[in-house]
């Protein structure tokens, strides 16, 4: 895999090299790059990019040396506060990768975490040609908050190891889903096992997620931008992603009926299909080349 240092820290990425755009996947919380197994399938024949968010995978988590080592409720605490990745950190990751890819406009498609790191981008950044946003808010005090109870679960440690992983994902999946699919349940949490984010870096990553705030800016983020929800997503509330397709100047809004947080994963067929249909649009159109 490839690899960049980006402000002290090595970044890495794969890369699926094809004949068309750049289309960069932007993992969700925690999550490792296998949450993007079935859109990678789809996308044949694009150029596409999927990171290691910091933190996850084979990506250095560049936290203070003797943070991680501290008890976990302090750990947690600190973590989430003082010592929390920043959103603009992630997105300065963001643009060391399609640097160091050669990548000079690219689709970013990003899922909860890795939308907002899609948002702050094309605040910042010029190499973004449009925005694929799923399961993600602006942020602030006028998006719809995070129940209350969703972050517990989401660093649940009941139990063993392969038991807490299961836990943790209960609010990203719909009970339908992990009843009716118990094999496919089982793959994931061993994907999950390997490839996601260990419990300091995850920590340090919904700190980013819960201190991101671009809601007053929207209105200066002009590329073509997709919004994809669930309406049953218990993670990241559905108002959230109406709110985004509100407030953002030129955005269409696909709305997921009874899709959870992880429609990427549940409803993929729908999910790729739109996104697909919206890159094909875009293509069509010569002034978003």
């Amino acid at each position: 895999m490839p690899r960049v240092s980006s402000d002290g820290v090595s970044i890495s990425y794969e890369r699926d090299r094809g004949d068309g755009p750049a289309v960069v996947l932007l993992s969700g919380l925690g999550f490792g790059r296998w949450m993007w197994r079935w859109q990678r399938d789809g996308l044949a024949g694009y150029d596409v990019i999927v990171p290691d968010t910091r933190g996850t995978g084979r990506s250095e988590a560049g936290l203070p040396l003797l943070v991680p080592r501290l008890p976990r409720r302090l750990r947690s605490r600190l973590l989430r506060s003082r010592f929390r990745y920043g959103v603009e950190g992630l997105a300065a990751n963001l643009e060391a990768v399609l640097d160091d890819a050669g990548v000079y406009n690219a689709h970013l498609v990003g899922a909860d975490l890795g939308g907002m790191i899609a948002l702050q981008y094309a605040l910042e950044y010029r190499r973004a040609s449009s925005l694929t946003l799923i399961g993600t808010s602006h942020g602030g005090v006028d998006a719809v908050a995070i129940d209350e109870d969703v972050p517990a679960q989401l660093l649940s440690t009941t139990g063993s190891p392969r038991a807490s992983t299961r836990e943790r994902l209960r609010p990203v999946f719909s009970d339908r889903f992990t009843n009716r699919n118990p094999h496919l349940l089982d793959r994931i949490i061993e994907w999950q096992r390997e490839y996601g984010a260990p419990d300091p870096a995850l920590e340090a990553q919904l700190g980013a997620l819960e201190s991101f705030d671009v809601g007053d800016r929207l209105e200066e983020i002009r590329v073509p931008t997709l919004v994809i929800h669930g309406s049953d997503d218990r993670v990241i509330p559905v108002w959230n992603g109406r709110l985004l397709d509100i407030k953002l100047p030129a955005s269409q809004y696909f709305e997921i009926e009874g899709g959870s947080h992880a429609c990427g994963v549940e409803h993929a067929e729908q999910v790729t299909d739109r996104l697909l249909s919206f890159l094909r649009e875009l293509e069509a159109t010569p002034a978003s080349v």
